[in-house]
């Protein structure tokens, strides 16, 4: 299984981006996904995560009203829509999938993903 992810870049604050994370492998329509980001010199900090169907997603306190996951397995394509960004959601930007198969969860901890992105850079400006 491998993840690319893209659509980072440049933006003023108040802006919006949307992420893409693109996986290989026939069994992705059955992992759980997350995003993840770390900014320079702090830790990596989970964004959100969805599970196999896209039936249940849920994203973190610091970006709910902001940020919405969802996915298109047809397309092995997962999205993080950022709207009303922040100079604070400046950040490398990760996506990750956890090997479970149809698992109904999402998870907020990457010690539970499996497979992870090369991450895409996100910078707000203020």
């Amino acid at each position: 299984v491998q993840l690319q992810a893209s659509g980072g870049g440049l933006v003023q604050a108040g802006g919006s981006l949307r992420l893409s994370c693109a996986v290989s492998g026939r069994t992705f329509s059955t992992y759980p996904m997350g995003w993840f980001r770390q900014a320079p010199g702090k830790e990596r900090e989970f964004v959100g995560g969805i599970n196999w169907s896209g039936t249940r997603s849920y994203v973190a306190d610091a970006v709910k009203g902001r940020f919405t996951m969802s996915r298109d397995n047809a397309k092995k394509t997962v999205y993080l829509q950022m709207n009303s960004l922040k100079p604070e959601d400046t950040a490398v930007y990760y996506c990750a999938a956890k090997d479970s198969l149809y698992d109904g969860s999402y998870y907020d901890t990457d010690k539970y993903y499996d497979y992870w992105g090369q991450g895409t850079q996100v910078t707000v400006s203020s």
